[in-house]
């Protein structure tokens, strides 16, 4: 089946800058802000975005690793932080892409076990297509699919891109 290029590298550029700058403006009284991404393509979109933020902010951004089983999202999560490093600090929950909401409800519902100033969530791609009741605070795109296709995103270096296969 052809793979069609949704966003290719200046695109995706482009959304993370934008996004960086809305987590800025959203945390513009914080120092430190924690982002965690869903391993993998999760955790390497949370990796660009401390890099965009902390370009254009003086905002200390911690990264944490989130690790699930995200065909059993139910089952045991871990993160690269313990606890007490997130309690009452900023957090955003990041994944490259938005499929049912189900991986980004059960990574959020982990971080609400200790008190947190805010809790936002950002991905690269929202496929509209949830069956929870959770969304992106902050996205790249939008894209109504089929339920039939899948949407990717590639980090490779020096050809990032979203496609629909």
């Amino acid at each position: 089946m052809a793979e069609t290029v949704i966003l290719n590298k200046k695109e995706i550029a482009h959304k993370l800058k934008r996004i960086a700058y809305q987590i800025y403006e959203a945390n513009i009284s914080e120092q430190q802000v924690i982002i965690a991404g869903i391993k993998a393509n999760g955790y390497s979109f949370a990796e660009k975005l401390k890099t965009a933020v902390e370009a254009i902010s003086s905002i200390q951004v911690i990264l944490c690793k989130i690790t699930m089983d995200k065909k059993n999202p139910i089952g045991t999560i871990t993160t690269s932080l313990k606890p007490a490093e997130y309690q009452n600090k900023s957090l955003l929950v990041v994944d490259d892409v938005l499929h049912s909401g189900t991986t980004l409800i059960y990574a959020v519902k982990h971080f609400l076990e200790v008190p947190l100033k805010q809790i936002k969530t950002a991905v690269l791609v929202d496929r509209n297509h949830k069956k929870y009741p959770i969304k992106a605070d902050y996205k790249g795109i939008s894209l109504s699919t089929s339920i039939n296709e899948n949407v990717a995103v590639i980090f490779e270096k020096g050809d990032d891109r979203a496609i629909l296969e």
